[in-house]
């Protein structure tokens, strides 16, 4: 099988890449749980490398480990997401919630608050957090979901935007992104940061804030909620 995947690859030699389908791997199940093999991960991360040797274009730009890194990461949120088994009630109250941030923070212009969340739903607090609870426990509500959603709207726009254009759209999400995190109230941030930068679990950054694991838990589901809400525009609309 590899030595027809290096004669499709052409000079790309797949197999000096199977490291970083590791790497990807046990990165990404530092967040996920315990449920997930890093064996199924490396699996569907090896089919993604396959992938990107196929269809790597070096006059785009981007270095080959860059480009086989994102299919990587996205053939394994597949297969993550496919085995996701999170109730449909989850997914349907993880969107209202975004919906409803929205809403507020077009409205007023600031950051939606936990109680001002709760009461445009009909909600208690108790209400909302076990909500935000629960939409933490669904395996891909993640930055890498968000990045993957973003790879999926460029791909089923690729022939309206090909080529330089498409990247550009990419380049654009990515800083889309990057400052909607920015802009997260400060708490938000931080749980943000201490996940993604310092890779602290739940539990270590309850223990540096001096909270439980469970508002932690909390605070980074509101934290991803608030980024899909301010995502919208690009994780929804057919066109740009």
């Amino acid at each position: 099988m590899y030595n027809a995947v290096k004669k499709t690859a052409e000079d790309i030699d797949v197999l000096q890449h199977v490291s970083l389908v590791k790497r990807i791997a046990y990165h990404l199940l530092a967040k996920l749980p315990d449920s997930v093999l890093v064996d199924d991960l490396i699996q569907a991360g090896m089919l993604g490398l396959l992938e990107a040797a196929k269809n790597y274009d070096s006059s785009q730009g981007a270095s080959f480990e860059t480009y086989a890194g994102i299919r990587i990461r996205g053939s394994m949120l597949d297969e993550v997401r496919r085995s996701d088994w999170t109730p449909r009630s989850v997914h349907k109250k993880s969107r209202m919630v975004a919906e409803a941030i929205r809403e507020i923070e077009n409205k007023t212009g600031k950051d939606a608050k936990d109680s001002e969340v709760a009461d445009f739903l009909g909600m208690g607090l108790d209400e909302y957090y076990q909500v935000l609870q629960d939409s933490n426990s669904s395996k891909t509500f993640s930055i890498e979901e968000l990045i993957q959603t973003g790879d999926q709207f460029l791909e089923q726009n690729a022939e309206q935007q090909a080529g330089p254009a498409e990247n550009q759209i990419k380049q654009d999400f990515m800083k889309a992104l990057a400052q909607a995190i920015t802009d997260l109230p400060e708490r938000e941030k931080l749980v943000v940061s201490l996940y993604y930068d310092d890779e602290l679990n739940l539990k270590e950054i309850g223990q540096v804030l001096g909270v439980g694991e469970s508002r932690i838990s909390q605070i980074s589901s509101q934290a991803m909620l608030r980024l899909r809400a301010r995502l919208e525009d690009w994780l929804e609309a057919p066109s740009r």
